[in-house]
């Protein structure tokens, strides 16, 4: 009896939980307004919480993040898996802050806008391809020339005062 009891408090709590990630129809529709402004700017900030290395397991992680201001490139991800030629020690990764040197934007599918973006550093050129969903959610696959790509998830921010 007494782990039904904590059964039922712990559904009770995991369904009050649910309820305050919903969103109205108005937030909704407030988001995507501007998911789509930061895109058209080009100023965005993508706040990463996931990694997916081509090889070894997934994993979470925090306080990273990818920044387009423009016509640069702020680039702060970890980066696991193979280097197939790099400076001694490992070189920079996928930490850097970077002209662009290409810029394109598809809206592949109703809600979701595909942005690639292309930079030259001096250890490598990477390929940034960014799905951007409506609610604000983003998928980005990193396609380098000397390592395996790696792919995260994360969130664009919606808000200023992030």
């Amino acid at each position: 009896m007494k782990y039904l009891n904590i059964i039922a408090l712990a559904a009770l709590f995991l369904a009050a939980a649910c309820g305050t990630f919903r969103q109205t129809p108005e937030e909704q529709k407030k988001i995507a307004q501007i998911v789509r402004d930061r895109l058209d700017r080009r100023e965005f900030t993508i706040d990463i919480d996931y990694m997916m290395p081509l090889r070894g397991r997934s994993k979470s992680v925090d306080s990273f993040s990818i920044t387009l201001d423009g016509e640069t490139l702020n680039s702060n991800l970890p980066y696991f898996g193979v280097a197939h030629n790099i400076p001694y020690g490992g070189g920079k990764g996928l930490t850097f802050k970077e002209k662009i040197s290409d810029y394109s934007e598809t809206a592949s599918e109703p809600g979701k806008r595909v942005v690639v973006i292309k930079v030259k550093t001096e250890e490598d050129t990477y390929i940034y391809t960014i799905s951007v969903f409506d609610n604000g959610t983003a998928d980005v696959h990193v396609n380098c020339r000397e390592r395996d790509d790696i792919s995260y998830r994360g969130t664009l921010r919606t808000r200023d005062d992030e």
